[in-house]
């Protein structure tokens, strides 16, 4: 699986943004990241593509691009946003082994989350028996995911403009209390189904798994760290109130409405 290294390498070098400004790694690094390695796994693979996995690393790149188009714009545009991300906290400056450590995580998580489709590919080039349902049905939830996450934006977006010291519960969030999150949750859930029926080894499952762990673990974790964010803004209104004790946090219909005392998703 030398492709693999080849794509380790790609998204160090995609990631690497972040030594300029250490949450870049999470943020720009990251929808650069996808970006990098859905065009790498193009290819790297090209003699094998098919419209379904030209299609599934398209919607990659385009969840990729929309991504970092618009964390760039939200830094540069609005100074609530720029406020959070230039806390003096956050510019202390980190250890060399730390930030090392993230850089390589990092990494290595964009190279398992993309990892089914790569090894979808692989197996093409193998010639081993593939079947495209589920690649089909990947596409869809990552379109639908993507298409959710970029609503999200653009509502939050709509609403503080409307309103920039109230929070926000209207469209999506009537729903959910982070419907981006969500999107995200989406994309990655129908990237590593895409996997199903292209004759992953046990290793190239553990491999994908890992990545589909870690990366619905993020979200979790960024879902507590909003959570606490907005109780210490809006926790005096008796409005917001309202709003958290009958909207859950994360997964629609599911009766998680707070992850605070879980210290464990502090990423």
């Amino acid at each position: 699986m030398s492709y693999l290294l080849v794509l380790l390498l790609v998204s160090l070098l995609a990631s690497a943004v972040g030594w300029k400004y250490f949450i870049y790694f999470f943020s720009l690094g990251y929808g650069g990241g996808i970006v990098a390695l859905s065009v790498a796994m193009m290819v790297i693979f090209h003699d094998v593509l098919t419209v379904e996995t030209t299609l599934l690393c398209v919607a990659l790149i385009i969840f990729g691009c929309r991504l970092a188009g618009y964390l760039l714009y939200r830094e540069m545009k609005h100074k609530a946003y720029r406020a959070i991300l230039h806390d003096p906290s956050l510019e202390k400056k980190k250890p060399l082994g730390v930030i090392i450590s993230v850089w390589l995580f990092c990494a290595l998580l964009y190279v398992g989350q993309v990892s089914p489709v790569a090894f979808r590919l692989a197996s093409m080039r193998d010639s081993l028996p593939v079947t495209t349902t589920w690649a089909w049905i990947g596409l869809a939830l990552i379109v639908c995911g993507t298409c959710l996450e970029a609503g999200a934006d653009m509502q939050k977006n709509a609403a503080k403009k409307s309103n920039a010291h109230r929070f926000v519960d209207t469209g999506l969030y009537r729903i959910v209390r982070c419907p981006n999150y969500l999107g995200e949750l989406v994309i990655w859930t129908g990237c590593f189904l895409s996997g199903i029926g292209a004759c992953l080894s046990p290793v190239q499952w553990v491999i994908a798994s890992i990545g589909y762990a870690g990366i619905v673990y993020v979200m979790f974790s960024g879902a507590r760290r909003l959570e606490l964010r907005q109780e210490e803004t809006y926790g005096k209104d008796p409005e917001f109130r309202a709003y958290v004790k009958k909207t859950p946090l994360l997964l629609p219909l599911v009766p998680i409405y707070s992850l605070a005392k879980y210290k464990w998703l502090q990423a």
